[in-house]
């Protein structure tokens, strides 16, 4: 073919150089049959008949009209556009990627020799529905092969002619002309034969969904006068009943196809469908133009016959085709002059024309979308329940037509040889010939095992598979045929990466060519499967930055990018400089979700490159408010706008980012950041700590959370501080907040780092002229103020009804030692009760009068003092080395009063200070000399009254012991009658009647009380003597606990060792 050169040209110019252009055969006065479509596949190609096929007749609807006339005789268009103005071809002519191909969108209506408005107007409307496009040169692939080698036939053992075949179920029947049936394994084999029929078996099908067949043959009976034709259904998975002789199936039922009410014809074609097994519906086409249907359980015969009339004048139906439509079951019907579909599930069924051409046997089947094919000399049609759909213009008779995996399957018939024919697999829906292969006389097609299978008149059997994927995508890619590869994979549904490898190759061969725009359209396609570092280095390498941009963006709108992708892309926009791009991808103004990027990588590439306004978008945006205020406060430096945002932000975000740049701001902005501290740890606190705002619960974040932005400004953290605790008086951290109030109330020296000018401040106070010497006195100033602070601090967070102290006690002790802060440690260690700790301050700085005050004060044990601080004070003096008489004589007033230390203990430590004499001590002895006098004659007059008393109790008992006692009572102690036996006398000198004394005769009645009352005190003692809790607090309560040890030692309560049973040590 000649190359086309696009010209504007008028209408009937431009068709007679188009016929001009093309193939020779159209110049040699031949003429054209063909005719065009009113609506042509977009994208389809058209293709120009053959001789054959200018012979031909061409129908358009139904209609019998002839376009006759040499192919110049196409510029008289103009004449007919005159006359019919509503008639306009529209040639588009496309681009091809393959040599010798003409890509063209036609659309035109057939000029109609009909005069009749009417028939031209139903013409044109079937013919609109009808889309037809013409194949002129497709490219012919060997995508199939022959398996068996030529070696595959149908066994032996079946001898007669065969009549039909059905194929289902892993298994081939086979019927004859002799009335058997075989069935015939994947190896080709004879898996079992009965016979099915006495005469022929005429047709037969194998049902898919239970494994029954279903036969039509001829039987038959010379006495019977019923037709010969009947249908049997087979069950193979039984046979025969046991005695007989032969193996065959089980015969389910047998029909009588022709009845009184069903004349007898010829069958021409026949169909099986199953609707919900054992319900199957049967249709059987004459060649009356009837077809007669049977439904139902055959196998009980709970069946119903109907009949169904297609054409009036006897035409035979050539192929049938049932199609389901959700509860509609519609059945195709196609003879040799029109196509039908009847709607069974309408009573009675109604009839629609879909067209007024037919065809012949054979050439119908059904795709997988349940569409009607059609296939006749000119062209293979396609059939929905509405009309006609599109068309293929494929050439030649077509005597067998199939559809296998999506494949269209015609065996074309050689019109020079009878014996020749063209067996063609055509690819619809990438344009292709899959494969095309010369055979011999066909009898049947049919599918099974994933081949093609075709039988031929003598037997062989052509067993012809599909490639596998990877080798025909190899024959394409040493042909440079990408294209029709990445085609081929997507319609057969191939996975996804097996898709980007084909592209990533036809990309490969693009970019080889230096195609870089159209090799990165193929790369675009893989991503998702493809890594994309293969593709960004080619790029980088060619230094082809636009196209990489583009790469990287669709990287990004699949959410497949990386941070490494999105810094590229930032570069690249900022090296392009350009900013629509950059704002588009940025902003995406018109997105409302989430970043399709990496938020923290684009805000680093931004900052980095100066685009500050770019990376607070994108930070904000995404509710990164710390990189935000990021870039105000270290790029920008915009303080006031920082604390301006995070005061709209959420309590727990504000806290969040206050804590990371809290030092900056307190740097520049101190007394506004206070404030906002203040206002956030602050919020509601009236309520409670955590409140209800909108039926969420907010906690308020703690202020020592903020501490450490207050680093190298104290003074403001104290501030802050102070003014919490004014506000909030039930926080969960008012112990650590005393802790540091105390920690900075009582420092000597608090570090105060330079303010910036900013501020006003230097070292903490005003800028002025003030000499060093003012900056000393008002930081003394400060530092008293701080103290007396602290003081404060210390007794209201520790007041007389508190048991602990809302502060670490330890620490506080630690400050004020630290820091030289003696108030403060004798509020501790009084409020401690460490009253020797409290002396011992006083003792450090010899203030006698504090001292003693001291110890009057906290030696008084009514209140809880310690007495024993006297004796303390009296050690301080007599080891002082200086006169000190006077206090002396006053703290020995008070020892002598509650008799604290013995007087030889004093002398003892006094003795110790050489500036004291004897003089103050004179009266002190003399008094105690006087005292112990006494208590020593005190002490031998009870000595010798217990002597007496002792010596009395051991003659009574060496009496009791030795010598005999005499009873001389003559009446009874209890009733005071005549005593008279039986008596009992007791050693006590009492005598009773034995009447008298009742079930007790071991104890006397008057001396038992006082005798338990001894016993009780006795036992009473030594569980006291168990008891070393009480000892312990009686030693300790007593004045004098050397009392309270003979105390016990005289009861015999501490000089037993042994211990009871029971009891543990």
């Amino acid at each position: 073919m000649t190359k086309i050169t696009l010209t504007i040209l008028p209408h009937d110019l431009l068709l007679s150089r188009v016929v001009d252009s093309c193939d020779r055969r159209f110049h040699s006065g031949s003429r054209v049959s063909s005719y065009f479509t009113r609506e042509v596949r977009k994208g389809g190609e058209v293709a120009y008949p053959s001789r054959q096929q200018e012979q031909g007749r061409a129908k358009v609807g139904g209609a019998k009209s002839k376009f006759r006339g040499r192919a110049l005789a196409l510029r008289e268009g103009n004449n007919q556009r005159e006359r019919d103005e509503s008639v306009r071809p529209e040639l588009t002519w496309v681009r091809s990627d393959q040599p010798n191909r003409i890509h063209q969108n036609l659309r035109a209506i057939a000029p109609d020799q009909d005069k009749s408005p009417k028939k031209n107007q139903k013409r044109r409307q079937r013919v609109s529905r009808s889309e037809k496009t013409k194949m002129y040169q497709w490219r012919k692939f060997e995508f199939f092969e022959e398996k068996s080698g030529g070696k595959a036939a149908i066994p032996a053992e079946i001898s007669g002619g065969i009549q039909c075949c059905s194929s289902g179920r892993g298994k081939i029947a086979v019927g004859c002309d002799d009335g058997t049936v075989g069935l015939i394994d994947r190896s080709f084999k004879l898996s079992s034969a009965f016979q099915a029929h006495s005469s022929a078996v005429l047709f037969l099908q194998q049902l898919k969904q239970k494994n029954i067949l279903v036969t039509v043959g001829d039987d038959k009976q010379p006495t019977s006068q019923q037709s010969s034709i009947c249908l049997k259904v087979f069950d193979l998975d039984k046979v025969q009943e046991e005695g007989s002789s032969t193996s065959t199936p089980f015969c389910v039922q047998i029909l009588r196809i022709f009845t009184n009410q069903f004349p007898e014809a010829k069958i021409t074609s026949f169909l099986v469908l199953e609707e919900a097994p054992p319900i199957i519906q049967i249709a059987i086409g004459l060649d009356s133009g009837s077809i007669y249907c049977i439904k139902g359980d055959i196998a009980r015969e709970r069946i119903t016959r109907f009949k169904l009339q297609i054409e009036a004048d006897n035409v035979a139906v050539t192929g049938l085709g049932f199609r389901a439509e959700g509860r509609f079951l519609l059945l195709f019907a196609v003879t040799p002059t029109s196509v039908n579909v009847f709607n069974l599930s309408d009573q009675p069924p109604r009839r629609q024309i879909l067209d007024q051409i037919g065809c012949e046997a054979n050439a119908v089947t059904m795709n997988d979308r349940q569409d009607l094919i059609v296939g006749r000399p000119e062209a293979v049609y396609f059939y929905e329940t509405d009309g006609r759909g599109p068309c293929w213009a494929f050439d030649g008779e077509k005597k067998f037509l199939g559809w296998f995996r999506g494949y269209l399957l015609s065996v074309i018939g050689d019109q020079r040889s009878n014996s020749k024919n063209t067996f063609n697999i055509y690819d619809l829906k990438n344009r292709l010939i899959a494969n095309s292969m010369a055979v011999g006389q066909v009898s049947h097609m049919l599918c099974e095992w994933g081949y093609i299978l075709l039988l031929m008149t003598d037997k062989k059997v052509l067993c012809i598979g599909e490639k596998d994927m990877e080798s025909k995508l190899d024959m394409l890619f040493k042909k440079n045929l990408y294209t029709v590869a990445i085609n081929l994979v997507q319609s057969q549904q191939a996975d996804a990466a097996a898709t980007a490898e084909v592209l990533r190759k036809y990309g490969d061969h693009l970019y080889s060519k230096q195609e870089y725009d159209e090799a990165m359209s193929q790369y675009i396609h893989t991503i998702g499967h493809l890594e994309p570092s293969y593709v960004i280095q080619k790029f980088l390498d060619a230094q082809r930055i636009y196209n990489l941009t583009n790469y990287l963006e669709k990287l990004h709108d699949q959410g497949l990018a990386s941070k490494d992708h999105t810094t590229l892309l930032l570069n690249c926009y900022t090296k392009l400089k350009d900013v629509d791009k950059l704002n588009q991808f940025i902003k995406d103004e018109d997105g409302g979700g989430d970043h399709k990027f990496d938020v923290e990588t684009a805000i680093r590439v931004c900052r980095a490159a100066g685009y500050h306004e770019h990376a607070m978008f994108v930070a904000k945006k995404s509710g990164r408010h710390e990189l935000y205020l990021k870039i105000l406060l270290e790029d920008l430096g915009r303080y006031d706008e920082a604390l301006q945002y995070i005061s709209s932000l959420e309590p727990n975000q504000a806290g969040m980012t206050v804590k990371e740049y809290g030092k900056i701001l307190v740097e520049h902005r101190a007394a506004q950041t206070v404030d906002i501290l203040l206002e956030l740890c602050t919020r509601d606190a009236g309520l409670s700590d955590g409140v209800a705002n909108g039926g969420s619960i907010v906690i308020l974040p703690s202020p020592m959370d903020f501490v450490n932005i207050f680093v190298h400004y104290p003074q403001y953290l104290m501030e802050f501080l102070e003014k919490y605790i004014n506000k909030v008086n039930d926080s969960p951290a008012q112990e650590e907040i005393h802790n540091t109030l105390l920690e900075l109330y009582l420092s000597n020296d608090l570090s105060f780092p330079s303010m910036s000018q900013e501020n006003g401040f230097v070292n903490g106070y005003s800028n002025g002229d003030s000499t060093s010497e003012s900056n000393g006195t008002k930081k003394e100033t400060n530092r008293i103020e701080r103290q007396r602070k602290g003081l404060n601090l210390l007794k209201s967070a520790w007041t007389h009804d508190m048991e602990h102290p809302v502060y670490d006690v330890d620490l506080a002790l630690i400050l004020c030692e630290m820091n030289g802060f003696k108030d403060g440690l004798l509020f501790l260690y009084e409020k401690m009760k460490l009253y020797k700790e409290v002396i011992g301050c006083y003792m450090q700085t010899h203030d006698h009068d504090g001292l003693i005050a001291c110890c009057k004060k906290l030696s008084d044990s009514s209140q809880g003092g310690d007495p024993s601080l006297w004796g303390d004070l009296l050690k301080y003096f007599g080891e002082l080395g200086e006169d000190c008489s006077k206090e002396v004589k006053e703290v020995l007033t008070y020892v002598e009063k509650d008799d604290i230390l013995p007087p030889i203990v004093v002398l003892q430590t006094l003795s110790k200070n050489p500036c004291l004499t004897l003089s103050v001590v004179k009266d002190y002895i003399a008094r105690k000399l006087e005292q112990e006098s006494k208590l020593i004659e005190e002490d031998r007059n009870a000595i010798d009254k217990y002597k007496e008393e002792t010596d009395l109790m051991r003659r009574e008992i060496d009496d009791l012991k030795t010598n005999a006692k005499i009873f001389q009572l003559s009446k009874c102690t209890t009733c005071t009658f005549t005593l008279d036996l039986p008596a009992v006398h007791f050693m006590c000198m009492h005598s009773f009647h034995l009447r008298c004394l009742g079930d007790n005769e071991k104890e006397c009645p008057e001396c038992a009380p006082e005798y338990r009352a001894i016993l009780e005190d006795k036992q009473r003692l030594e569980q006291n003597a168990r008891d070393h809790d009480l000892f312990f607090r009686q030693l300790k309560g007593s004045k004098d606990g050397f009392s309270v040890i003979a105390e016990y030692f005289s009861k015999g309560i501490v000089s037993k060792t042994a211990v009871p049973p029971g009891d543990n040590v």
